[in-house]
């Protein structure tokens, strides 16, 4: 230890960027770990699970969401939410539509079809003033710099906080959720005995996810002092949970035979109608809102050997997501094999070129004004088209009809003197027609032109990751979330990889990522492995090689030459870390007195990122340490860091970070005194 320098750690007040230039990087990475090595220290925690009645998950969408609930006295089986009134034409599952409508003071007014059906209903005049908001989860996954002061734009143009529309919905999902526990329980219920789960996508970074916890916070779902009463999950991985569970009578295998909506060429008989015959598991009624689970794994797993792999891919409204897992037996625990991979892929892809092709037709700059000035009428025209786009399938020959609101085409003759049929002739676009019942008419040439950029993009990101070494040979792709239902996503998929792998989709496919959050809340040891998406790690001085270092990191400081800016490893690129397993740094303060330690935290997908200064390396949270006042030493020594002394001046921080969850813990202990030492990470503050 005698070749180390003591840390010079930021102090609260000081502001430290990301470095450009080695020049400005001294004083950020003048951090020496007081146990450094070339690969992290790394011990197995025990999980301490708390005892709770009900776990409560909300399947937060970008498209739809919902939640359901179980009992943990009776954990099989899972209650999924109430019918909710309204509803669109084609839509069978009992989510709601993600959308929230605040007044014109910002206050909360509702959520879902009550929203949606509300701000239909208002004057256009007065609806220019209320704040209509759908589809906003997509904003969290595009903002590359999100913070709690990220604004996201209402339909008509005003802007609020992201985290106060967030809290809002979760706070709707709070009070409807524990009513209908409370209408179910026998039991009174307090806060503290519901365990909540919030669904994210796997590919969301951990500013995403810390972003929805502090939503959670402030909707009031827990507590920040008890942090570990809320769980987030990863949707492909709940999906993955779920299906371990599946028997053979609950999915549809399009390996079977070819599709067409659901039905066979002749377009006589359900697929699989004989696992139809078999009746699923459901209390009480057929229209029983409780599903009944396996108390092991499905009969489907049966056709499954020990180190078989599968791929879930989970097609939603904003994202495609997909997951690598292998199921261990006998306890059927998961092992994740690959880091979770995709992108922006999701329905809504479909929805953005339905804009595109009617800016093309009749004008960006009318589509633009008529959002503005009929945003009601606007939203009216995305429900009209998201109905008819359920319906759409690979060889229909009839066009599919999308009505028109009355205002578009009375708005349209102001705005530019001429009829909307006038528009299409003089659009040349001939896969589009007009009816004179107020109708566009899309034929299945213009259906296949908005379905398929995204198609193509979900297809690519599926055979990009079964080429990949450590997927190779994977029998089973699982297709869930919302988007899986669509015979044109279902045909794409079969037609791409349905001779390598068997595609199963099971039957209540939209429903698949909450049943799975579900039993994630029951059990969140039940993916054993994951695999890190980034590297993560801290900027440091280590002793400087000539030959091994460049001599634009070199820096001299009393009289001994150190290397700066090296980033010190915490996990990877697609490490293997399982569950509870922590890596430790111990750090001592640089001042006597000093009762904060901030240690800046750095990530890249580069695998060869050697310093915090390298291209694709950033910035991305902090990890802050409150130091106690150190408890006075037999003998007189006192125990604060300082100069550089050894033994008892000496104080260390012992820090443990676990990156084996699906959001990255830190903890801190006083190796002197023994003493817990609050620690927090942060990745919003950036």
């Amino acid at each position: 230890m005698a070749d180390m320098l003591q840390p010079d750690l930021q102090l609260p007040g000081d502001r430290l960027s990301a470095p450009s230039s080695p020049a400005r990087a001294r004083n950020d990475c003048g951090i020496t770990p007081l146990t450094p090595s070339p690969s992290p220290m790394v011990e197995v925690k025990p999980r301490m699970l708390r005892p709770f009645s009900v776990v409560v998950a909300i399947d937060f969408g970008t498209t739809s969401s919902g939640y359901a609930f179980s009992f943990t006295e009776d954990s099989d089986a899972i209650h999924m939410m109430k019918r909710w009134e309204g509803g669109d034409p084609g839509v069978a599952n009992q989510k709601s539509p993600t959308c929230l409508l605040l007044t014109p003071d910002l206050r909360f007014h509702s959520f879902g079809f009550a929203a949606r059906d509300f701000y239909h209903d208002l004057d256009p005049e007065e609806a220019r003033h209320w704040l209509y908001f759908d589809k906003f989860k997509m904003k969290i996954h595009s903002t590359s710099d999100l913070t709690m002061e990220t604004e996201l734009e209402a339909v008509n143009g005003r802007r609020v906080r992201a985290i106060e529309v967030f809290s809002h919905a979760l706070h709707f999902f709070r009070e409807h959720a524990l009513k209908e526990v409370k209408d179910q329980s026998s039991s009174v219920l307090e806060g503290e005995d519901v365990r909540w789960v919030i669904t994210v996508p796997a590919v969301w970074r951990q500013p995403a996810k810390q972003f929805m916890r502090e939503a959670a916070y402030l909707a009031g779902l827990v507590s920040p002092d008890c942090p570990e009463q809320l769980l987030i999950a990863l949707e492909p991985e709940a999906a993955s949970i779920y299906c371990r569970k599946l028997r053979l009578h609950q999915v549809l295998d399009l390996s079977l035979q070819p599709i067409t909506n659901g039905f066979d060429l002749e377009g006589s008989r359900p697929l699989d109608s004989s696992f139809r015959q078999a009746r699923e598991q459901l209390r009480r009624s057929r229209h029983s809102r409780t599903f009944l689970v396996e108390s092991g794994t499905g009969e489907l797993w049966s056709e499954l050997q020990t180190g078989d792999r599968y791929i879930v891919a989970d097609c939603g409204g904003g994202t495609v997501d997909l997951t690598v897992h292998q199921i261990e037996q006998p306890q059927g625990t998961l092992k994740e094999l690959y880091k979770a991979s995709g992108g922006p892929h999701g329905a809504v892809g479909v929805d953005l070129a339905f804009e595109a092709m009617l800016c093309q037709i009749f004008g960006e700059d009318f589509i633009l004004s008529f959002k503005a000035k009929r945003p009601a009428a606007w939203v009216d025209l995305t429900i009209a088209f998201e109905a008819r786009k359920r319906t759409a399938a690979p060889g229909r020959a009839n066009a599919l009809n999308i009505s028109l609101p009355f205002s578009f085409i009375d708005f349209y003759k102001r705005h530019k003197g001429q009829s909307v049929e006038a528009a299409l002739r003089r659009s040349n676009m001939n896969i589009v027609k007009w009816s004179s019942q107020g109708m566009l008419r899309l034929t299945q040439e213009a259906m296949n032109e908005l379905f398929q950029p995204t198609i193509i993009n979900i297809v690519k990101h599926i055979e990009e990751l079964m080429a990949k070494p450590e997927v190779r040979g994977v029998r089973f792709l699982f297709l869930v979330g919302g988007f899986a239902e669509s015979p044109m996503l279902q045909r794409a998929v079969q037609r791409a990889v349905g001779r390598t792998c068997r595609i199963i989709i099971p039957h209540d496919v939209g429903l698949t990522i909450l049943k799975g959050a579900v039993l994630f809340g029951l059990d969140p040891t039940v993916v054993r492995v994951r695999r890190c998406p980034l590297i993560y790690g801290v900027g440091v001085l280590n002793r400087f090689v000539e030959g091994r270092h460049p001599r634009d990191k070199l820096l001299v400081k009393e009289g001994r030459e150190w290397c700066t800016d090296i980033l010190d490893r915490f996990v990877c690129v697609d490490q293997s870390v399982a569950l509870g397993e922590v890596v430790r740094r111990s750090y001592t303060p640089a001042r006597l007195g000093q009762r904060k330690i901030i240690i800046n935290i750095y990530c890249s997908s580069a695998e060869d990122a050697a310093y915090i200064t390298d291209p694709g390396v950033r910035k991305c949270g902090t990890i802050t340490l409150d130091l106690p006042e150190p408890l006075p030493v037999p003998g007189g020594a006192r125990g604060g860091g300082g100069g550089g002394g050894a033994g008892p001046e000496r104080r260390e921080i012992r820090a443990t970070m676990q990156f084996g969850d699906t959001e990255i813990k830190v903890a801190a202990v006083d190796v002197m005194s023994n003493r817990s030492v609050r620690a927090s990470i942060d990745f919003l503050s950036n």
